[in-house]
């Protein structure tokens, strides 16, 4: 079978045998599942890390902060390999890292929480690794299964998080933070040795470089937007200083986009983003991304919160991460059904009605959310939006995308989905920060309604972007 023509070369992508095909695709899924799953960890770990290792909980942030940060700058570089001749030796070196950053993360004290820090950035590099199974999936497998499971990668990729809490957080519980870290070890060595015995080789006649240049400065900008997401305090006490930060990072951004278009092995096909369906589909996740996180988060920090505060329910960590099991559960019966919805409904309308479901997630919580079943139904309702939009993406970005940039496109969607998902959490945290009386350890109960009117307007604008990019679509299909 004959691909996508690289440089005037016919490029043979050769598609797996089906009995191959069955041990790949829940190859894929166990790999995707896992490095979303580890990157996670440090979420409900945070107080346990605060308190074994002797630092505040700023600090202890970092665990989660550090992966996330390490797998922005690691998705784009690692997806400009993974559409060159070395994608299999690409995934098991990634892998490699990842499993000697989650033995990093078990050493026993008095290990330095350096080391862990170390540890949680070689785990956070597996994030890279979603769009490289999403390259395989279309190389290796017919076109319709292709599609179905791209749709699945993507939203495995997002539910692997409600998977990770309740388990991380149960085991810290039961035997302390290394034994939560330790599943991250078990669980990344699994995946080293599936992906040993599954992944195939790439097509012949590609090739591919990673830009330098253009990685260093986009690592600089991608840090800049994550440290100024995470340091909530430095806008509320040096606003001057963030602000400055912030201009530092859009011309680096600008400054990374001109490196791009001026090379010829750029990291990122900055061309193809500026298509206007990929362009869009950017916006559409990078808006959405914000409000799912932001509704992520306000549901697990209400549902943590003592009832001493007028509200709350006083859950432990183990407890409220369960409150996830709605959103992994709900999150994949979407992605199941996506793609047998997508025959009659265009994708960017899948991506209107989602984001309107998220939007229905939020007003649900700020409506009602004096009682717990109130909480597990708006985080049911939230991850049955992002499932659907989610396993919806893909397919915007790849029906104008040749095959062999499928892992570099979807790269950099990540990234800006990253980015939205940390913006999101920062939001959320500057706007409970402003509800919060002098005095007074927690906001008051109105800052989660007025977060939630925010996360409503964040889902408008996703809608009417998803909205635009359907009518356009319509009039190309339909001149």
């Amino acid at each position: 079978m004959t691909g996508q023509p690289i440089g005037g070369v016919a490029v043979k992508a050769f598609p797996v045998a089906r009995s191959e095909a069955r041990l790949l695709v829940p190859a894929l899924m166990f790999i995707a599942l896992v490095v979303a799953a580890v990157a996670s960890l440090g979420t409900p770990l945070i107080t346990s890390v605060a308190t074994s290792f002797h630092v505040s909980l700023g600090s202890a942030q970092w665990t989660l902060t550090v992966a996330l940060l390490s797998g922005a700058v690691a998705t784009p570089v690692l997806g400009r390999l993974g559409a060159g001749p070395h994608r299999r030796a690409t995934i098991l070196a990634t892998l490699a890292v990842v499993v000697a950053g989650s033995a990093l993360t078990v050493l026993p004290l008095p290990l330095p929480f350096a080391w862990l820090l170390v540890g949680r950035a070689a785990q956070g590099v597996g994030l890279g690794l979603t769009a490289l199974m999403m390259g395989v999936a279309r190389d290796h497998l017919p076109e319709e299964r292709s599609a179905a499971v791209i749709a699945l990668i993507s939203v495995v990729s997002i539910i692997g998080a409600g998977v990770g809490y309740p388990l991380a957080a149960l085991l810290a519980e039961l035997g302390g933070v290394r034994a939560a870290y330790g599943l991250g070890l078990v669980v990344t060595a699994a995946a080293l040795l599936t992906a040993w015995r599954s992944m195939p080789e790439a097509p012949e006649g590609r090739s591919a470089h990673v830009n330098v240049a253009g990685a260093v400065v986009l690592a600089a900008a991608l840090l800049l937007v994550l440290f100024l997401a995470g340091e909530r305090n430095l806008w509320s006490r040096h606003l001057a200083v963030a602000a400055g930060l912030a201009v530092v990072a859009v011309v680096l951004l600008c400054v990374w986009a001109v490196i791009e278009l001026r090379s010829t092995t750029p990291l990122v096909d900055v061309r193809t983003v500026r298509h206007p369906a990929v362009a869009g589909a950017n916006l559409a996740m990078f808006v959405g991304g914000i409000g799912m996180y932001l509704l992520l988060t306000l549901i697990t920090r209400y549902a943590q919160t003592p009832h001493g505060a007028g509200y709350g329910f006083g859950l432990t960590t183990f407890v409220a991460g369960l409150a996830l099991i709605p959103f992994s559960v709900l999150g994949f019966v979407a992605g199941k059904l996506t793609p047998r919805v997508r025959t009659r409904i265009a994708d960017p309308l899948l991506l209107a009605g989602s984001a309107v479901v998220v939007g229905g997630g939020f007003a649900l919580f700020a409506a009602a959310r004096s009682d717990l079943a109130e909480l597990f139904a708006a985080m049911g309702v939230l991850g049955f939006g992002v499932g659907g939009f989610s396993a919806a993406m893909p397919g915007v970005i790849l029906a104008v995308t040749p095959k062999s940039e499928t892992s570099s496109a979807m790269s950099f969607n990540y990234v800006v989905r990253s980015v939205g998902y940390s913006l999101g959490s920062a939001i959320g945290g500057l706007i409970l920060a402003a509800g919060t009386g002098p005095g007074h350890l927690f906001p008051d109960d109105s800052a989660y309604t007025t977060a939630a009117l925010v996360g409503i307007g964040a889902m408008a604008i996703t809608t009417l972007t998803s909205l635009a990019l359907a009518r356009r679509r319509s009039s190309e299909t339909n001149p």
